[in-house]
């Protein structure tokens, strides 16, 4: 008796009848998304930023995790003990702010993680933001060469966004 072959896979999606077509890829996009990072970077970096300083101060986002189902990760944070309960009622506000970074709902659980104020291993763990950046900024003559380097843009938004990264990098060259 002569064996059938087996189905291919495509034969094998039409089987089981009507599936979503990000299902079918949703194991890729993922994978693809964990090894960039770049939201998850920019949350860690720009997080007063993006949840607002007062929440800024008592929270630290620690990580991201995605379960099976590939869509709607889970953001733990850190949070100062006392400040939780604030924090909980914040977690619907928190969630939205974060979603708006990476643009699409990536986000569909805030999790919360008590620890003391300076966290368990010897205060390494502040909850306070870094210093400035010296004491008035990057000098008049940087910021004129930045403001140049971006005048051509028209969109206001853009202009200073390249601004900022042309202050940057001629701050990082002054200070080499």
């Amino acid at each position: 008796m002569a064996r059938r072959p087996a189905p291919s896979p495509s034969a094998q999606h039409r089987m089981r009848g009507f599936e979503p077509a990000f299902s079918l890829v949703s194991g890729q996009v993922r994978r693809a998304g964990e090894s960039r990072g770049f939201a998850v970077a920019r949350l860690v970096t720009h997080w007063a930023e993006v949840v607002g300083p007062e929440i800024a101060r008592i929270t630290r986002p620690v990580k991201v995790g995605y379960g099976q189902g590939g869509m709607g990760g889970t953001l733990t944070l850190l949070v100062q003990g006392a400040m939780a309960p604030v924090v909980e009622m914040q977690k619907a506000r928190i969630r939205e702010k974060v979603n708006a970074v990476y643009g699409y709902n990536a986000i569909s659980r805030v999790i919360l993680t008590q620890t003391a104020a300076t966290g368990f291993a010897e205060g390494q763990a502040r909850f306070t933001p870094g210093p400035a950046a010296g004491p008035g900024g990057p000098s008049p003559e940087t910021r004129a060469r930045a403001a140049q380097t971006a005048e051509a843009i028209a969109d206001p938004g853009l202009r200073a966004a390249l601004e900022l990264l042309a202050r940057n990098i001629l701050t990082r060259a002054e200070k080499k």
